[in-house]
């Protein structure tokens, strides 16, 4: 049982340190019915959560079965310091209003996947808060400047000359001690987060907690373009508030390649049902259109329900197999003699006139089901249904 709980923990993990401490923790939850505390932390900078988030959500919800109890620490102190991860400049700090209604929405998204009777989410700034200027100058005697620098990031922007705030010095300094007050038995995030959730391990020893926290770290989900990391401001992401057609328009746009990805970091199904599945589509006696369309169906379901997901397959079909319109077409007024690319604009189809002027040219661009090619062409009075690509639509009325 402890092998077999073992093997769906690491599932898909980047990488796992302290596998016998989990071992333990396991062997204790199945022996004698003990329960261990497995942290992690969301800085609420945004208000949606997409599939790239629930990557670390649904391990947790692994571990749930397995004897853990959840700290869903919500970062509403440290998310208006910002996470310097990854980034090449300093980041603006969110105000606290900001962050305690992001903070809400993702309470509301998270149960989707967890369970609630076995989840506590807390606040860091309980005790960042009162840390206070003596708690947080002994904090930082801790730990060098040096290894500070150590970091990748830090490393590339030091030697690059460009910008590094003190209060970035202090993030990973701040997410660590989290993990000193929760007194965690293990820490789970991103490898991106792998020096931060380290310094977990070595506040815990620093302060004397009697424990360091194993860590597991989830790959970075790779985003609808299977190239660059799932992210709203790419435009690549899946969220998981979206419609349920879009939902499951969207997995049904990714490569076959990359469907195996997302089965693997996403599916409930067993790591054997996967294999026999990927081999029933590699010798061909199993579609892989057919795959795709069952793992749209389980993410749909999942965040929605079955009967949602059986509409969403259906309004698929309609519109990409009989090629009709889809039902729910937003509706949008726009000015008389108005240029199409503002147009596209306009009705949030496009981002910009230059990429829908882009996406005219190549043929992506449809009026009442006909491709156009004339950048130029205005409308007049009227009403309009528009195509950008496969999915996206909208109804305008030009007056």
């Amino acid at each position: 049982m402890i092998q077999e709980a073992l093997a769906e923990i690491a599932r898909g993990t980047a990488e796992i340190i302290d596998t016998e401490r989990i071992e333990k923790l396991l062997r204790g939850y199945f022996e004698e019915g003990k329960i261990y505390q497995v942290k992690v932390g969301f800085d609420p900078t945004a208000a949606d959560l997409h599939l790239g988030h629930t990557v670390l959500l649904q391990k947790l919800a692994t571990l749930q079965r397995y004897g853990a109890h959840v700290q869903l620490l919500i970062g509403d102190f440290t998310a208006m310091i910002g996470d310097p991860t990854g980034k090449s400049e300093t980041r603006k700090r969110l105000d606290r209003h900001t962050v305690l209604e992001h903070a809400k929405s993702y309470q509301e998204q998270v149960f989707k996947i967890l369970d609630i009777t076995k989840t506590e989410v807390v606040f860091n700034s309980k005790w960042l808060e009162a840390l206070g200027v003596d708690g947080l100058v002994g904090l930082t005697t801790l730990f060098s400047v040096a290894r500070m620098l150590e970091r990748d990031d830090f490393d590339k922007r030091y030697k690059a000359g460009q910008n590094i705030s003190i209060s970035e010095f202090l993030y990973p300094l701040l997410q660590g001690y989290d993990s000193v007050e929760l007194k965690s038995d293990m820490e789970i995030g991103g490898t991106d987060q792998k020096f931060n959730l380290l310094m977990g391990r070595h506040l815990q020893r620093a302060y004397g907690v009697g424990k360091e926290q194993a860590i597991l770290m989830m790959p970075i989900l790779e985003g609808l373009d299977g190239v660059q990391k799932m992210s709203k401001s790419l435009g690549n992401f899946v969220g998981i508030t979206e419609p349920a057609n879009t939902i499951y328009a969207k997995i049904l746009s990714i490569s076959d390649e990359l469907m195996w990805r997302y089965y693997e970091l996403l599916s409930k199904r067993s790591l054997d049902e996967i294999a026999h599945l990927q081999k029933s589509v590699s010798d061909g006696s199993f579609h892989p259109k057919t795959a795709k369309e069952n793992l749209a169906l389980e993410i749909v379901t999942r965040f929605y329900n079955e009967e949602s997901a059986k509409i969403a397959k259906e309004e698929f079909d309609n519109v990409f197999k009989a090629n009709q319109l889809p039902s729910d077409i937003k509706e949008y007024e726009i000015e008389t003699d108005c240029w199409i690319c503002k147009a596209l604009v306009d009705a949030e189809l496009e981002l910009s006139t230059s990429q829908a002027r882009r996406d005219i040219q190549q043929g992506a661009v449809r009026i009442d089901q006909v491709k156009i090619s004339d950048d130029q062409m205005k409308l007049c009075d009227g009403e309009y249904t528009l195509q950008v690509g496969k999915r996206k639509f909208a109804k305008v009325k030009v007056r």
